[in-house]
């Protein structure tokens, strides 16, 4: 089979949460398939990190650190801005064309003969199929260790069915109610499920309701609670940081010293924002502990593994050209990371004008959204991605309920056009609202990831 069968294939099974039906929230059916793979979760020691927001930020510097001192990594993330390959890496390369093919046939005839002899009672579902194409690309290549992104909750998401070394809990807010529930203490126990018995779990204090159902599950599991609050730096440096860079031309950087193992290391990190501080403690806690149970973690590929994190369209900052503005492009898709953008760009960009191009998936809390952002935009234009899930500029509109300059504008292309018009030679044009939105909209300006 072909590259392009296998992907076509994959989303015909229904992409993402588009056509997901309840019953495929079952532990139990990933354990058949991956039982007759031969068990590939069991095959490399693995991270796994869940929360709603955070999780891709966090398990992108964790895996730069490991690479940084020496380790093959695997890496599994979702969703993918631009092509489906990034969602799984090893040592930062996508797997192969070639390799996605082979790989999703190995598991598509599995799966096929599983249903076929009464094994299965359905084929697995997208996402399914994706984790067990990662488990035996990482298993076949002999990866060192694994940071695991949950795709959605926690408990009953395809990736829980490892035995991880380090469990790693991001902030968590609300979001996918229909699938998780309705208050954060409900969302928060679906994310402490990744939490195991006398395992370890790092996370930070956050909400008293997701505090509570996260103490109290360690406590029932006599786990090891690692709080990473000390790797937090008291006083957020991104403005300044972010000011110095900008003055040279440069892309940004948060900065600062940090006590490691009585060490003092510099924290250098593209990962700009207050609540990034937050996903980068994580990191380093997370790799802390690894460190204690053997791997080679050290104050000095910390460092380096901070510095050297890539993770394209969180506050990616494309700084002005003589024929174009200067871009924002942040994958904020619901009320908290909307309140993590704002904040971030009130500190950067206090003074400038603000051209947003929004665009958002019609199961997001698109009003909330808005009434967060659009206060601060110049101009709003709405568009709509080539996503099935992608809510209309209209329909937008209608969630929105906001008195700024709003206009509409598709497909994407023209909402970018009509943006670095607005813009000017010193305004900044923000993309954001969905990471389907930043894909497209970073392929047609021609950015490389």
């Amino acid at each position: 089979m072909s590259y392009q069968s296998a992907v076509e294939r994959m989303y015909a099974l229904g992409h993402e949460l588009a056509q997901m039906p309840s019953h495929k929230f079952d532990l139990a059916h990933m354990r058949v398939l991956l039982a007759a793979l031969n068990h590939p979760e069991q095959r490399f020691p693995s991270v796994l990190i869940a929360g709603t927001n955070g999780k891709g930020s966090t398990a992108a510097t964790l895996v730069s650190i490991l690479q940084a001192s020496g380790l093959r990594t695997g890496l599994y993330t979702s969703p993918h801005l631009m092509r489906i390959n990034e969602r799984i890496q090893i040592d930062g390369q996508p797997i192969s064309d070639h390799q996605f093919a082979l790989l999703h046939d190995v598991v598509d005839r599995t799966a096929e003969r599983l249903v076929g002899e009464g094994d299965l009672p359905w084929h697995p579902s997208f996402f399914e199929m994706l984790t067990a194409i990662a488990f035996e690309h990482f298993a076949q290549s002999a990866v060192e260790i694994a940071v695991l992104e949950v795709g959605m909750g926690g408990r009953l998401d395809a990736t829980n069915v490892v035995e991880p070394r380090v469990s790693v809990i991001t902030d968590i807010a609300l979001d996918h109610q229909k699938f998780l529930g309705d208050t954060i203490a409900e969302i928060a126990r679906e994310k402490a499920g990744i939490i195991r018995r006398n395992g370890v779990v790092v996370t930070l204090p956050q909400t008293p309701q997701a505090n509570d159902v996260i103490g109290n599950t360690i406590l029932e599991l006599d786990a090891h609670g690692v709080n990473a609050v000390p790797y937090v730096p008291p006083v957020s440096p991104a403005s300044a940081e972010y000011l110095e860079a900008h003055a040279k031309n440069s892309k940004p950087v948060s900065r600062y010293p940090l006590q490691v193992r009585n060490k003092e290391i510099l924290v250098q990190s593209p990962l700009i924002g207050r609540h990034q501080l937050r996903n980068i403690a994580l990191a380093i806690a997370a790799a802390e502990e690894l460190g204690k149970q053997g791997f080679a973690v050290t104050p000095n590929s910390i460092e380096r593994g901070i510095r050297d994190t890539r993770w394209p369209g969180r506050f990616e900052v494309i700084p002005a050209t003589q024929d174009a503005p200067e871009y924002v492009f942040d994958v904020a898709h619901n009320p908290a990371g909307a309140w993590a953008l704002r904040s971030t760009l009130s500190a950067i960009y206090e003074g400038r004008k603000l051209i947003f191009v929004f665009g958002a998936m019609r199961d997001k809390a698109i009003g909330e959204m808005a009434e967060i952002l659009f206060p601060l935009a110049d101009r709003v234009i709405l568009t709509r991605a080539e996503n099935p899930r992608s809510a209309s500029p209209a329909e937008i509109r209608a969630a929105a309920r906001i008195n700024s300059e709003i206009q509409d504008a598709e497909p994407v292309g023209m909402a970018l056009e009509q943006a670095r018009t607005a813009a000017g030679a010193n305004g900044v044009v923000v993309i954001t609202g969905s990471i389907y939105l930043v894909g497209e909209a970073m392929r047609m300006i021609g950015v490389r990831i």
